[in-house]
């Protein structure tokens, strides 16, 4: 089963006070283009999370956000209680050492003094912390890898009906192909009756025939056609990661179906060739998407 490189996964868990959320976006890309954007108490476990990321997307365009809520209580700054009580004493201290009043409003005065709510203690990433972390970017990754495989699902439907539909022209051709080759014959025979005394070797003629005829013989291209095209729906079943052999396929069905509209020399089996060449095309805009 294939899987698309299109995909979105989000998760949040709760740690304490905090939301630790993680989103994940991903488009096709040739190779894994991993963007990240981390907040800062996490960026120590950045390798990590690169690793975990790459192991599970393989391929695609990826975007990559962790983020902490904080409840609205834990944003609050708390008043430090020991440096306001230090103040204090030093200011009746003060006041009396050089015989001045003390203030009438203390509270403003000691609000107004530096570092009173300022936080100094400096966040550190526990052990405990990164598990609830580590958990929310598995459940984002499982949940991004869920949404490449509907995806997925859906790209081999639309590929298997558009892998039938040349099948189908392709067998059309037959009925065309086998009819030119009396045309031909006969197209070239009444054109040397009207010319006039002119005799030639009807052996001769026969072979040149044959041998007109054998270069536009298009039995090895529908051969090969059919084969790729079996051998394309096979590909997919396969285990996922199989977006670039899928392009190399669709490729080599392009070359076929061109050889066959260059031998194809009746207006019927070009517009056939025409409309093989349009289903491919959705084919191959479509690949673009696989993992």
């Amino acid at each position: 089963m294939i899987q698309s490189m299109t995909g979105y996964g989000k998760a949040v868990v709760t740690f304490k006070e905090k939301k630790i959320h993680v989103e994940i976006k991903s488009l096709n890309s040739k190779s894994l283009d991993l963007s990240t954007r981390i907040t800062p108490l996490y960026r120590e476990k950045e390798m990590l999370i690169r690793q975990m990321v790459a192991t599970a997307l393989v391929r695609g365009k990826v975007d990559f956000s962790i983020w902490i809520e904080k409840e609205e209580a834990a944003e609050v700054a708390q008043i430090n209680t020991a440096l306001v009580e230090n103040y204090y004493r030093q200011i009746q201290a003060l006041s009396q050492q050089l015989g001045i009043d003390e203030p009438q409003d203390w509270y403003a005065t000691l609000l107004r003094m530096p570092d009173i709510t300022t936080k100094n203690e400096v966040e550190e990433l526990t052990e405990e912390e990164w598990t609830a972390a580590s958990e929310a970017i598995t459940e984002a990754l499982k949940e991004i890898v869920a949404f490449r495989n509907q995806e997925g699902q859906a790209l081999q439907q639309k590929f298997i009906e558009k892998a039938e539909n040349i099948g189908r022209l392709l067998t059309s051709i037959e009925t065309y192909e086998k009819s030119r080759v009396e045309k031909i014959r006969t197209r070239i025979t009444e054109a040397l009756k009207d010319i006039q005394e002119v005799d030639y070797d009807k052996n001769r003629l026969e072979q040149e025939l044959i041998y007109y005829i054998e270069k536009l013989d298009i039995s090895e291209e529908k051969q090969r056609l059919s084969h790729h095209l079996q051998y394309f729906i096979d590909t997919m079943n396969e285990a996922p990661g199989q977006g670039k052999k899928l392009g190399f396929i669709a490729q080599e069905m392009g070359r076929e179906i061109n050889t066959t509209g260059s031998k194809s020399n009746q207006a019927e089996m070009q517009t056939i060739v025409v409309k093989m060449k349009d289903e491919l095309e959705q084919i191959k805009e479509q690949v673009l998407n696989v993992m």
